[in-house]
Parts: C-alpha cells; structure tokens; sequence
C-alpha cells in the first residue's frame, strides 16, 4: 500500500488507535473530541459514527479491546466484542485501549 492514498476510514481508524494507544479512552469523554480535532487539522469532519465505526473495526480486527472500568476492584473488565454505544455516554464507564497486536500495526506502519 506505499505510496497509495489512504481512505478516508482508515484514516480514522488510525486516529482512534493512535487516541488509545496510551491510555483507556472514553468515546465521548475524549475519542471524539481529539481525533474530530486532529481530522479537522486533515480537512475531514469527523462524527460520533464515524469513532464508532472505527472503533467495531478496530475490535473486529483484534487492534483493540473494550472495557468496562471502576473505582473499585475489579478496576477494568473486558467487554467481549463491541459494546453498544447508541446513546453518548455521561457516566464514562466504557473504554477503550489499544491490543498488543494493534501497538505491532501502529508501530509496522510507516505513514
């Protein structure tokens, strides 16, 4: 693929990796606000299905995983697959982080 343009979704997808690749990361809590700002910084408007959508991507191809998280024991319990996040969450319970797997395809990646 060198040398090749890249889509517009893989674009977000890597955005999104790239978001939770430090950190458990909320959608609405910081996903979309900083990856809608580093796209507009690439001319593209991003939206809430937009993170979605890159996020079921992402999961769906093991690069990464969600996750439920707490203030008390067990802190963080993986969420098998995709959870459903029609509505914009304002209790920041599920998360999101990046799989070993996902670090070897954001660091193989020289774009």
């Amino acid at each position: 693929m060198r040398g090749e343009p890249m889509d517009r979704s893989e674009l977000i997808r890597r955005l999104v990796l790239d978001e939770i690749s430090d950190d458990y990361e909320n959608v609405d809590q910081t996903i979309l606000p900083d990856v809608a700002r580093d796209g507009a910084k690439l001319g593209l408007s991003i939206e809430r299905a937009d993170i979605v959508d890159a996020l079921r991507s992402l999961i769906g191809d093991g690069l990464a995983k969600a996750f439920l998280l707490s203030q008390r024991e067990p802190y963080s319990t993986e969420i098998p697959g995709m959870p459903a996040l029609d509505v914009i969450e304002e209790d920041f319970k599920t998360y999101f982080y990046i799989t070993k797997k996902g670090i070897h395809y954001q660091v193989s990646d020289d774009t």
